[in-house]
């Protein structure tokens, strides 16, 4: 079994690299010269050139959302890496860091070669995009998106591809295969997020019903909360469970790896504006209000259960008050943001126990009741405090009659994530004989029996 399982995995790169090779626009590599001789043919004056290419761009706005992007990348490397990276047990820490890092190169190449196309672009289908933009065939330093390069708009668009699937790690940690972790976020990438992507943000059929997803309350967090859930109890839990749990190796490094996600989500939320505007300056600001609002609910009710504030308490209710805000960051005003940020840090904190103790799911670092929960709640809360306490509106008759949008949208992701991450964990459990690691590699450490290298030498 060990020298098949050797032969199968370059195998399988080879044909993944054959049919990426063979799925190339025939013209991608034409289109320099196409440009050129799109020159030499324009009847246009030199002098007017220039002139139109200076009034659709506005500098303001691409610089804002080049500042944006890096700063969601930013969440992922370093952020959620040293966040997840402190929670688990000091000789796991470097597969989790390996794990983010990983995904970070995967989901890049993926959204190149068909992701955004299918996600972003127009297609006849209100279920899938189009695929005229494969390898980005088409996209040119001419290109525009509004006001801005679509250059930019693309590697926007991928940073928020990298950090959903990064986010189910917090799930598995300490105990999955690193070849099926890989092939499982390609495979959910492309059956889940990329479809969901569409519906939600590409004109897809839930775009056409209202729905309210500003950066990604139902497209990343109800979606990577769910797989998180369902990959837990597919893959089982660490031994010792529930009895016997380990504390975070280093409450430092999770705080570290915490305010970079506080400051990076600044770019995630604000910079899904589209635009230096009046709306990234709201969402900014209740962004950072939820955020610091659900912190302090979290320790409170922390403090009281336990008789002392906890740093990673604090820190988590604080992860807890951005996923929630997010679908709503977009629509709310500072009040209604203050409301999410109680509601998130109350109801979050609870479901985390909910999640262990009732339903014995070992969710590692709490993907589930974090930013599944976390996420849900912030969409459904938008129907009514977009249109209260200083809402910044929604484009329906009724807050009811969006709250039944609200819940479709939900309901359609959850159960997409849901149904495909089972039927991705059983192929792949067919195909690398089982994803977890085996006893004696669990007890040992992934860092030395996955990677052979040590996080700390001591």
């Amino acid at each position: 079994m060990k020298l098949k399982y050797k032969i199968g995995v370059p195998a399988l790169l080879f044909a993944i690299a054959g049919f990426l090779f063979t799925s190339i626009p025939t013209g991608i590599f034409a289109q320099e010269p196409a440009a050129a001789a799109d020159v030499a043919t324009d009847t246009t004056s030199a002098e007017e050139a220039p002139e139109e290419e200076v009034s659709s761009l506005d500098s303001g706005n691409t610089a804002w959302m080049i500042t944006a992007t890096a700063l969601v990348l930013f969440m992922t490397l370093p952020g959620l890496a040293l966040f997840y990276g402190g929670l688990v047990q000091s000789k796991n820490v470097l597969s989790v860091l390996m794990h983010c890092f990983t995904i970070a190169c995967l989901m890049s190449i993926v959204w190149i070669v068909c992701g955004y196309s299918l996600a972003l672009t127009g297609g006849e289908s209100k279920w899938i995009g189009g695929t005229t933009q494969f390898f980005l065939g088409g996209v040119t330093e001419e290109s525009m998106n509004g006001d801005f390069p679509e250059s930019v708009w693309v590697i926007f668009q991928m940073t928020f591809a990298i950090i959903t699937p990064a986010l189910i790690v917090g799930a598995f940690v300490e105990r999955m295969k690193f070849v099926p972790m890989m092939l499982f976020c390609v495979l959910w990438l492309l059956i889940v997020y990329v479809p969901v992507c569409y519906w939600v943000w590409g004109g897809g059929w839930l775009a056409e019903k209202g729905v309210i997803d500003f950066a990604g309350g139902i497209v990343v967090h109800a979606t990577a909360g769910a797989a998180a859930l369902v990959l837990a109890k597919m893959l089982g839990p660490r031994t010792g469970f529930p009895t016997k749990l380990n504390p975070p190796h280093s409450p430092g490094m999770v705080m570290t790896g915490a305010a970079m996600l506080w400051v990076g989500w600044f770019g995630f939320n604000a910079g899904s504006a589209a635009a230096a505007n009046n709306d990234a300056g709201m969402a900014m600001l209740v962004t950072h209000i939820s955020a610091a609002t659900a912190s302090l609910t979290w320790m409170f009710i922390e403090w009281r259960k336990t008789g002392k504030p906890g740093l990673v308490g604090i820190v988590t209710g604080m992860v807890a008050g951005l996923a929630t805000i997010t679908p709503a960051s977009g629509n709310v005003g500072p009040q209604g943001a203050l409301i999410i940020g109680i509601a998130a840090g109350i109801v979050c904190y609870f479901a985390c126990g909910i999640v262990k103790e009732s339903l014995k799911i070992d969710d590692s670092l709490d993907v589930f009741a974090v930013h599944g929960v976390g996420g849900i709640l912030g969409t459904l809360l938008v129907s009514f405090l977009g249109t209260s306490l200083g809402g910044q509106g929604i484009n329906a008759e009724t807050s009811g009659a969006q709250f039944g949008i609200q819940v479709t949208g939900v309901v359609a992701a959850v159960v997409l994530s849901v149904v495909a991450s089972v039927v991705i964990i059983g192929i792949l459990n067919a195909v690398c004989g089982g994803i977890r690691v085996s006893d004696e590699e669990e007890i040992n450490g992934l860092d030395q029996s996955h990677h052979g290298e040590k996080g700390y030498t001591l």
